[in-house]
């Protein structure tokens, strides 16, 4: 026998693959699942024969799994962004009215931008191993390319759904562009982390952003690659540590947040947040 909450999951998988669906039938959701993609593959094609240094390694190749890092941890930004706009356009308000909506509203959101995320990454990940040399991919950095981007999709989308419930606008949301990208400049994406100064690195590392791209630079580099990396070690017990603590403050808060989001939204709610943007965009 289903129970209520058993069949509010299920509903919430069955949504969120019908909204993955829709986006790649929906044109300009469709041009920005290969958009960013194609403009990343061109920058990795150019940067293909570059050396880092002297460390005989190509700078694409250091570029790429770093690039897949970032992209995956990007997937709570779009969390973010998803959960706000479903706030202002009354979803969240319709979810909320029925049983267990909320939960299967989380899940519905978590299985599309996780799956939107995926796509994204393997529309990258398969041209790019042809295109940058310098790069193996055995048995073991497969399975390491895995458990990273799962606990790492686990540590980020629940702190997503954190952020969304906070900002009740998109103009509000759009404030956590800056510490993100912030994060992003100092997390060893476009560069070794080892190149900043030493209270830098430190800051670096308390984002999941660097150590996503740690990961899969472990998984997708060869072993004298690690010369760059901070200790000159890939850190896996650290990664999972570092990862599985965000993973498990995220699970903790998300669904506090997003219960204490749903208790505050209503009609009358709803309709002046309207009428408040309807006033600011006249101005």
């Amino acid at each position: 026998m289903t129970t209520p909450r058993g069949a509010a999951v299920r509903a919430g998988w069955q949504r969120g693959l019908i909204e993955l669906r829709q986006s790649f039938s929906n044109g300009p959701e469709l041009v920005s699942h290969f958009l960013w993609p194609a403009l990343t593959l061109a920058a990795l094609f150019y940067l293909r024969h570059r050396d880092f240094g002297s460390s005989g390694l190509l700078l694409g190749a250091l570029a790429l799994p770093s690039i897949l890092g970032m992209n995956a941890a990007m997937g709570m930004v779009s969390m973010s962004q998803q959960l706000t706009a479903d706030r202002e356009d009354g979803t969240l308000l319709r979810a909320k009215a029925t049983p267990h909506g909320m939960l299967g509203y989380l899940v519905g959101k978590v299985v599309s931008v996780a799956g939107s995320l995926l796509a994204d990454l393997v529309i990258v990940l398969i041209p790019g191993l042809i295109i940058v040399g310098g790069l193996t991919v055995d048995a073991t950095g497969w399975l390491t390319l895995v458990w990273v981007l799962l606990l790492g999709l686990v540590a980020t989308l629940p702190i997503g759904a954190v952020l969304g419930s906070v900002f009740t606008t998109a103009r509000a949301q759009g404030l956590i562009q800056l510490p993100m990208l912030g994060f992003i400049a100092i997390s060893g994406i476009f560069y070794p982390i080892t190149a900043l100064p030493n209270w830098l690195e430190w800051i670096g590392q308390l984002a999941p952003i660097y150590w996503m791209g740690l990961g899969m630079r472990s998984a997708l580099l060869p072993d004298q690659a690690v010369v760059v990396e901070i200790g000159q070690s890939w850190r896996h017990l650290e990664t999972a540590g570092v990862l599985g603590l965000w993973a498990v403050a995220g699970l903790l808060l998300a669904p506090v947040m997003l219960r204490r989001m749903a208790r505050r939204e209503s009609g009358s709610v709803m309709a002046e947040r309207r009428e408040s943007a309807l006033r600011s965009s006249v101005r």
